[in-house]
């Protein structure tokens, strides 16, 4: 065995790399730290979807599948944003907006609504009367938050 072959053999000890990642800057906090998001979606694999991106960008997450489990939610606690599906069984979106709108109107102004149904007038109409949010599915992840950062930038200022 030659002394490179021992050489080669032998463990050799890599330095320990360590960063300093210093909070120096804690005034360029997020605009997401620590929001609540409601989402209201009756597609479990979709509501999946974006409950890992929403929560990945740091929102605590609530899901529900249905108007009536939303509704208790809603008078639970309070919500930043709230994304609804416009078309679920037994308890519609726009139900659901209506029952809030008595309950809580404030949380009104925190609505973003979703669908696939573009084109469907009794939506659309709905949509123009309260002056909402609508992302049409399919949508890009950067119009969700894209939407979100506008809805929370209304509510704080």
């Amino acid at each position: 065995m030659s002394n490179y072959d021992s050489f080669r053999r032998r463990e050799i000890p890599q330095p320990e790399i360590v960063y300093d990642i210093s909070d120096a800057d804690e005034s360029a906090q997020p605009l997401n730290k620590s929001k609540s998001v409601l989402i209201l979606e009756d597609d479990g694999d979709f509501a999946a979807m974006l409950k890992d991106t929403l929560q990945f960008e740091g929102y605590q997450i609530t899901i529900v599948t249905n108007g009536a489990d939303g509704l208790k939610k809603i008078m639970a606690g309070e919500f930043d944003v709230i994304l609804c599906d416009m078309v679920m069984q037994n308890f519609p979106g726009d139900m659901f907006y209506l029952a809030v709108e008595r309950i809580r109107p404030q949380q009104c102004q925190r609505f973003i609504f979703m669908t696939g149904h573009k084109g469907d007038q009794k939506i659309e109409q709905f949509i123009n009367k309260i002056n909402g949010l609508m992302l049409w599915k399919p949508f890009e992840m950067h119009e969700l938050h894209a939407a979100i950062h506008a809805k929370l930038g209304k509510i704080q200022s």
